[in-house]
This record gives C-alpha cells, sequence and structure tokens, in this order.
C-alpha cells in the first residue's frame, strides 16, 4: 500500500514519551508514555520499563490514570511517581506519591496530604522522600492543612481574592494563601514533615519543580533556590539556600545581586554544587551559564568560551568529573558534558532535539539515557555507552511505519543587521527540491513564539510542519533575530524594538522563497502562534495587503495584539523589559511596539485563535484583534476554545484547529486578485 502524510489523525494515533530515568546500575530506564483517543477526547499515561541491555518494553502501570514523573529508588528496588488514582475505597482529590517494586506489581499510595505532591527526589537512605508542596504558610502541622484543605475544596464562594503580585501562572490562578514548600514523607509510615515550616524560605512560585532542589549524597543537606526578597514577584532574581537536616539551620550558599541562581546538583561526593548561574543585571535576557559553588567559599561561573544557555536540569557523571545537561545551538538540541579538569565542553549526543537525559551505572560502565525527537520521528528513547548506543523502544514504529516525510532543509540567509538568519524548510511529501518541479507550491511561514525560542529539528503536535505540508504549502520557519540558540547578541538584539528586525528577517526570507524554481509566488501565507502571532499582527499592519503586498493571508494564534491591555498577562512583569519601557512612562515607545496602533493598515485578511484560559496572552488580545477587523471591513474568521490555553491540547480541539487552518488557506488560495 502507498504511504500517505502524516495527518491530525495519525498525529494524534502517536504515543508521546515523557519523563525518563535511569536505573541506579544503569541497566534499564522507566518512561512515562502517554496514548490518546480522538473518540474519547482524552488521554492516559502509563510508565514503561526499558532494557538498556537489549529486550522488549514492558508496561509498569496498568490501572492509573496519569502515572507520571517516574523516579528510582537509591537502591533500584522500587520506583515512585505521581498520580490521581483510587485505591482501597478511595479516591485522590489532588495528585499523590505512589511506590511500586521494580520488577512489577501492585503501587501502593505513600501520602495521602490534602494539598497534593509536586516534584520530588527520593532521599539516599531510599527510606524517605522530599518533595514539593503548596500548603499554608501560617499553619502548622500536617492535619492542620488536611483540615483547611478539605474546607477550601467544600467552600460556596468562587471569589480568587490576592494582594500577591504574582497569583497566576500559565491557565491557573496560583493556590490562594498557599506558597510552596520542601516537605519530607516516610515512606514506610505516610509521615509527613515540613521542612520549611516557620523558616519564611519558600520556592519560586512560577511552576516550582525539581530544577528548584537538590539533595546532598549523604542526605544531611538540601540545597534549594528562593526568593529572598520580602515581596515575591515572578522574574526577580533567585538564590540558593541550604538546609542542614541534623542542626535544622539555614544558610546561603550562594547570593548575588546580579545574578538569578537555579538547578542545584550535589556532586557525587557532595563537595559541590553545580548550578545555573544568569547575569540578569546585565540583560534580563542574559545566557545562563554553568557555576560551582563549595560550602563556606565564593562561588564561579565557568564560562570557558560557552555562548549558549545552561539550563537547570544538570546531572553529574558517577565520577565525580564532568556534568552533563541539554542545550540549544543552532536551531537543535545537543546532550553536552563539562569536563571539570580542562574546562572544556563537548556534544555527547548530537540532535535533532533532545527532550531529556538521565545518567545511570558506575563510573567505568555509566550509562546515559535520552529521550530524542527530530522533524522525522517523534520522541524516541536511546541508551548510549562507551560501546555504541541502543535503541529502547518502538512505540510509535507501526503507526509511523504507512507515513511518508517530506524533505528537512535547513537554509542560511543574509537578515537585518547583515547577521545569516536560520530557515527550516519542510516540503511536501514526494517534493524533491533539488529535481525539475513541474509543480508550483503555495508558500507558509510558519513563525514561531518566545520570542526567546527557536525554530527547530524537533517534533511538535501543536504546530507540526509536516502535517502543515500535507496539503502541498511548503512551510517554512524562520529563526529570526531573538530566536535562542544563536549567542547572547543575536537574542538580546531586538529588546526595546520589538518587531523591527524580526520584520526584515522575514522579509528576507520571503524575497527568497519567491525566487525558488518550486514556489508559488502568488499564494504566500504567514501564520504564528503566541510572539508568532504577534509578528503576523505586526506584519498585517506594516506591509500592503495582497495583491500589492506578497502575503494572501494571515493566521494568528494567542498573539498580543494590544500591548497595554497584555499587562493583564502572567509575565507582565518581565514584558516591559522587552520592550525596553513601561506605557505610563514612555507610551510612545510601547505604542510603537504594538500592533493595535497600526490598526489602520490593517487590510489582509486573518485567521484568529485563542483559548479563553490564556493567561500568557489573555484572550482579549485575539477578541479585539479579530473584532477590529471585522470593524474595519477585513475578511476574518475567529476560533476561540472556552476550555483551552496557550496551546490546543484536547485531540477533538486540535482536530478543529487544524481543520480550519486548512480551510482558511484552501479559500484565501481561491480567492482571486
Amino acid at each position: 500500500m502507498a504511504k500517505k502524510p502524516l495527518n491530525v489523525d495519525t498525529l494524534w494515533q502517536l504515543q508521546r514519551v515523557g519523563g525518563i530515568a535511569a536505573s541506579p546500575d544503569g541497566t534499564q530506564a522507566v518512561c512515562s508514555v502517554s496514548s490518546y483517543s480522538m473518540e474519547h477526547n482524552r488521554s492516559s499515561t502509563q510508565l514503561w520499563l526499558l532494557s538498556t541491555l537489549g529486550g522488549k518494553p514492558r508496561a509498569l502501570t496498568h490501572c492509573g490514570d496519569k502515572d507520571g514523573q517516574p523516579a528510582w529508588s537509591p537502591q533500584g528496588n522500587r520506583i515512585a511517581f505521581v498520580a490521581r488514582r483510587e485505591q482501597e475505597g478511595s479516591s485522590d482529590k489532588s495528585a499523590q506519591l505512589y511506590v511500586i517494586p521494580s520488577d512489577g506489581g501492585e503501587a501502593r499510595r505513600v501520602t495521602t496530604f490534602g494539598p497534593g505532591v509536586e516534584a520530588f527526589r527520593w532521599m539516599p537512605d531510599g527510606k524517605r522522600i522530599v518533595f514539593i508542596a503548596w500548603i499554608w504558610p501560617e499553619l502548622k502541622g500536617t492535619a492542620a492543612q488536611n483540615k483547611r484543605q478539605q474546607a477550601f475544596a467544600e467552600r460556596k464562594e468562587s471569589g480568587y481574592a490576592t494582594s500577591e503580585g504574582q497569583y497566576r501562572y500559565w491557565d491557573r490562578n496560583l493556590p490562594m494563601g498557599r506558597v510552596p514548600h520542601l516537605l519530607m514523607v516516610d515512606v514506610a509510615s505516610g509521615r509527613v514533615t515540613d521542612l520549611l515550616e516557620g523558616s519564611g524560605y519558600e520556592l519560586p512560585r512560577d511552576d516550582p519543580g525539581l530544577a528548584c532542589f537538590d539533595v546532598s549524597p549523604d542526605g544531611r543537606h538540601i540545597a534549594f533556590a528562593c526568593d529572598l526578597a520580602a515581596v515575591k514577584m515572578a522574574g526577580q532574581r533567585l538564590s540558593l539556600v541550604e538546609l542542614d537536616l541534623r542542626a535544622k539551620r539555614f544558610s546561603k550558599l550562594a547570593d548575588h545581586a546580579r545574578w538569578d541562581l537555579l538547578g542545584p546538583r550535589y556532586s557525587p561526593d557532595g563537595a559541590q554544587l553545580a548550578f545555573s548561574a544568569t547575569e540578569v543585571g546585565r540583560h534580563h535576557m542574559a545566557m545562563g551559564q554553568l557555576a560551582f559553588a563549595t560550602r563556606g567559599k565564593k562561588w564561579s561561573e565557568q564560562a570557558a568560551g560557552w555562548v549558549n544557555d545552561v539550563p537547570a536540569a544538570l546531572l553529574w557523571s558517577a565520577d565525580g568529573r564532568s556534568v552533563h545537561f541539554a542545550a540549544e545551538e543552532r536551531g537543535r538540541c545537543h546532550a553536552w558534558r563539562f569536563d571539570i579538569a580542562s574546562g572544556g565542553f563537548d556534544a555527547t549526543v548530537r540532535g535533532g532535539w533532545v527532550q531529556a537525559l538521565s545518567l545511570g551505572g558506575p563510573a567505568d560502565a555509566e550509562t546515559l539515557v535520552v529521550a530524542i525527537d527530530s522533524a522525522s520521528h517523534p520522541v524516541q528513547v536511546h541508551a548510549h555507552r562507551e560501546s555504541g548506543a541502543r535503541r529502547l523502544e518502538s512505540f510509535n514504529d507501526a503507526v509511523l511505519d504507512g507515513i511518508t516525510f517530506g524533505q528537512v532543509q535547513e537554509v542560511g540567509l543574509r537578515g537585518a543587521l547583515g547577521d545569516e538568519v536560520q530557515m527550516w524548510l519542510t516540503f511536501p511529501p514526494g517534493v524533491n527540491p533539488a529535481k525539475k518541479i513541474k509543480k508550483k507550491h503555495p508558500l507558509l511561514h510558519v513563525i514561531h513564539g518566545g520570542p526567546y525560542a527557536a525554530a527547530g529539528d524537533t517534533f511538535s503536535y501543536r504546530w507540526n510542519p509536516q502535517v502543515l505540508a500535507c496539503k502541498g504549502h511548503v512551510v517554512a520557519q524562520v529563526n529570526f533575530h531573538g530566536s535562542s540558540s544563536f549567542g547572547f547578541e543575536f537574542r538580546s538584539s531586538i529588546s526595546g524594538r520589538l518587531g523591527e528586525l524580526e520584520l526584515q528577517d522575514l522579509e528576507a526570507a520571503t524575497e527568497w522563497l519567491v525566487k525558488q524554481p518550486w514556489a508559488d509566488a502568488s499564494r504566500l501565507h504567514a501564520s504564528g502562534g503566541s510572539y508568532g502571532g504577534y509578528l503576523v499582527a505586526w506584519m498585517n499592519g506594516h506591509l500592503p495587503a495582497w495583491p500589492l503586498g506578497r502575503i494572501r493571508s494571515y493566521i494568528c494564534h494567542a498573539g498580543v495584539f494590544d500591548r497595554v491591555a497584555t499587562w493583564s498577562a502572567d509575565s507582565y512583569t518581565q514584558r516591559h523589559k522587552d520592550l525596553g519601557a513601561t506605557y505610563w512612562a514612555d507610551p510612545a515607545r510601547v505604542q510603537a511596539q504594538s500592533p493595535a496602533a497600526f490598526a489602520a493598515n490593517m487590510n489582509t485578511p486573518t485567521l484568529v485563535m485563542h483559548g479563553a484560559l490564556d493567561y500568557r496572552v489573555p484572550d482579549q488580545n485575539g477578541l479585539a484583534y479579530y473584532n477590529t477587523l471585522k470593524a474595519r471591513g477585513v475578511d476574518a474568521r475567529l476560533l476561540w476554545f472556552a476550555d483551552e490555553n496557550h496551546w490546543i491540547l484536547k485531540p477533538r480541539n486540535s482536530k478543529q484547529w487544524y481543520g480550519e487552518f486548512f480551510d482558511w488557506l484552501e479559500r484565501q488560495d481561491k480567492r482571486k486578485r
């Protein structure tokens, strides 16, 4: 049978690999795998065991619905995970910790903590687990927390009241009146202790996770990141504090007025702490650098000619001689190793895009397990040893066996400031750009969000370029100025003049595209989400409408339209740094970077899509943009979701989203001059 292009239905048949963890001896790995049902419009996630030595993957959990964040006990005989389940006649009202034998069996609920469980780490003795939970800081003891949680869940009021400057994140309000703490549970008894109770310390409030803390190898100390300012606000710098569990004493490990510090990880001997340090005093979008601290001594960063961002997810090798992490470089994300002795960085696994990595095994036979994808395949799991690499699963091979992918090509072109700009091209299946082509193909800009992100050699479910090319379009993804993975100067160049350099880069890409022998220059469209949505709205106000201009239509998903109205976003403390001004101090400068200020020039048809639960770019932006176009008599269509956030996550909604996308392009392609 002839193979078919990747379409939205096949996209949602694919299983998605989540968190991975290598066993302490390196012979196995565990990962979470999510499956989706288009018919029932839902997903389920279970844990799978993978052998790094060869063998068939085995499902570890079966009864749960959302089993995630697996982590091996230090002894390797148990795996802990977070889930909401029904067990022994009771249903979890919030996520709880479970433990299952690594050789299989029934999972046992460890916590019954009302506020629920976020991320966690095992203590070295394997008898206790440290976890994050949102608690009421004025209360003492687990019983008081559970009682307050029950009363809160049963309340009749629905109002959210706060005096905090940071009160929402992404698609939800932060738990009202609560802060994230570190707690410890005894695995055998389930007894929970709040380690930060009464201390005044708390973890960062914006999505606290594993990057916020670590446990020392001897189990005596816990290092964690925290905002030491009296008033907590998103975007403020973080410091590193250490808790001595034996002495019950807190001390500063690393703190500097110009640096933001995150991702503490203890070396195997506990003598050093590695972390990511960002010099925010230089620029709010400065690059994270690898840094080290020793108790009682001044910390230092290790630049060593490194020009890209070091993230907060760090791993030490078993011998303590190197630190491993995943980091971007020119539209790809590789696994890197920093050698302590030489101070040098080298790529150990080249992407595609390394989504996650884990280390296991003794120093002389260490195994690096990576979850990696590319533009031509979803996430796969591989084990890497000195002897070579081995793929550990085949979750999606049967589905993809009947699918043909289009060619992906990387192009370099001259953009703003005379800099080289990267562009990715995805061709419809069967189209070979190197050969003489009889049929010309319509063109589609797919502009990435961020702006401090990158279009890369990676597999996406929300804006999948292979799916977007399946109807015959050549998909172009430009890494314009501001994009990550091209160094600090490139990333920071757009600050205070948003839209200016990016538009020049996109216009240079358009100029290149329309000259290609396979391009139908009369059928060019531009689409984008988030900051990409901002840019298509910006283009609509700055470029002439087709046929005088080259772009037939726009598709704007979750895009910023009004810079003043976007102060309602969860990220409001950061956005004025991008603009170089607040709207009350310098309204002219802010308006000069707001698409709404150029509405009088907007004449190009636009499909606007937005979700009501989007707190990153609140939906009044999309609604105002659509209403403006309608009021001006411009052809426009609105797709609005009451139950989606900044992303479209439900299978049926995604199918509708892609359907509206393609229907719009088809209708606009038929428009006559």
